[in-house]
């Protein structure tokens, strides 16, 4: 299974902007996927999972602006980032969860004031 994540880059302070994540697989065959971010000098933390029964979970940092989704379908996930601010500057990570877990390589996303 690959996941490649699109949609990083560069955003002013109050914008929007979405993720994608794409799997090389059917995403039914995963109990959950999710989106993760590390900034400089920081671990790892969950930004957003979603299961495959569609029940989600979020940061409480990011509660409120983003939103997880997922088109069963097309076997993307996404991550649709608004109001932005300058702390959500990091690399954001796709991931899926089944027997095993699975990463993408990774999205840059800056947010400048």
């Amino acid at each position: 299974v690959q996941l490649v994540e699109s949609g990083g880059g560069l955003v002013q302070a109050g914008g929007s902007m979405r993720l994608s994540c794409a799997a090389s697989g059917s995403i039914f065959s995963f109990n959950a996927m999710g989106w993760f971010r590390q900034a400089p000098g920081k671990q790892r933390e969950s930004v957003a999972t979603i299961t495959s029964f569609g029940r989600t979970n979020y940061a409480a940092a990011v509660k409120g602006r983003f939103t997880i989704s997922r088109d069963n379908a097309k076997n993307t996930v996404y991550l649709q980032m608004n109001s932005l601010k300058p702390e959500d500057t990091a690399v954001y990570y796709c991931a899926a969860f089944t027997s095993r877990d699975y990463w993408g390589q990774g999205t840059q996303v800056t947010v400048s004031p």
